[in-house]
């Protein structure tokens, strides 16, 4: 009997100290994936002394074709790989101000955002010119300028969706072919307002999903704008994707203050339900952008100057470096 009263005093004692810290759990579970986290630049195959600089936008085309728009001087501003990571051809030395987004649309065609040049361009997979929507290096605010674009996204039907989102606050939608129809947005906190619209991303419905990054917030719309609800528990969002199967995926941090403080360091890729909001999955990733293959291999164009490629796959409890090390299949 007097054995059972100690025992209960020091489990109340013990009760009374102060909680040990750890890990905060990966929200929705663990994403299993391994990583390539030199992607292009190992196997060493681009022409002798070229080098990524900070890696703004990465995305692969419908033949496994992985484009690689980076900012530094020492590569083509878009270099291409095969899906081994092996270097095929590259464009657009002379073209860019401050590479920042890239996206390749159901045409295979490939547009890019220059924030220093406020335009959006496209061109074809082999670098050729096609189209530019703003004025070279004239910021503004209406129908066709834009001020430090951010991102594009593409609609079911075509439409395009610019985020014009550092020095406006706004999205703004054109057809197929670039012909202005509508915009919404101002500076703000509330429904339809931003503070660095910094990505933008379009479901098979039509549906817009629009990262108000320094809010902490993903806006969702209609296709023409209209405010429909806000997700608030994703943290500052740098980078929307949505597969077409209609997949939802991000690369977040906990909040705006994080995200600058760490230039997109300690950052984590969510699964995202996109009916709900809810969190599917994540794992830790420093990035920038985000791009999710229909293999379910993960590209992630990080500012550290890097590619990451996430592929399917964990290591068992005893597996040494050798076998760890192996590359993948």
């Amino acid at each position: 009997m007097t054995r059972t009263i100690i025992l209960f005093l020091l489990s109340g004692l013990l009760a009374l100290l102060p909680a040990q810290q750890s890990w905060y759990p990966h929200e929705g579970g663990l994403l299993k994936y391994r990583v390539n986290i030199r992607f292009g630049e190992e196997p060493d195959t681009m022409p002798a002394g070229w080098k990524f600089g900070r890696v703004s936008a990465v995305a692969e085309d419908k033949d496994g074709f992985v484009y690689v728009f980076h900012r530094g001087p020492k590569a083509d501003p878009v270099v291409v790989f095969d899906a081994k990571g092996n270097y095929v051809r590259s464009f657009g030395r002379g073209m860019f101000g401050t590479p920042h987004g890239l996206r390749i649309d159901e045409e295979q065609n490939v547009w890019m955002t220059d924030v220093r040049h406020h335009v959006v361009m496209k061109f074809t997979r082999e670098g050729e010119w096609l189209q530019t929507i703003g004025n070279q290096g004239k910021p503004g605010l209406d129908e066709y300028s834009f001020n430090r674009p951010a991102d594009i996204a593409f609609g079911p039907d075509g439409s395009l969706y610019v985020a014009d989102g550092y020095g406006n606050s706004r999205v703004v939608k054109y057809t197929p072919q670039g012909k202005y129809i509508t915009q919404w947005g101002s500076p703000g906190k509330g429904p339809s307002q931003f503070d660095t619209v910094h990505s933008v991303a379009v479901d098979s419905h039509g549906f817009v999903f629009v990262s108000d990054r320094e809010n902490n917030r993903i806006q969702i719309f209609d296709a023409n704008g209209k405010y429909l609800k806000e997700w608030n528990h994703l943290g500052a969002t740098q980078n929307i994707f949505v597969t077409p199967d209609d997949q939802m995926w991000i690369i977040t941090h906990r909040d705006n203050i994080e995200n600058i403080t760490y230039d997109t360091l300690a950052g984590r890729i969510m699964k995202i339900d996109k009916h709900s909001g809810k969190i599917l999955g994540a794992m830790e990733s420093p990035g920038h952008w985000i791009h999710v293959t229909p293999a379910g291999l993960i590209f992630i164009g990080s500012l550290t100057g890097n590619v990451f490629r996430w592929y399917p796959g964990w290591l068992e409890r005893g597996l040494g470096a050798d076998e760890a090390l192996r590359p993948p299949n």
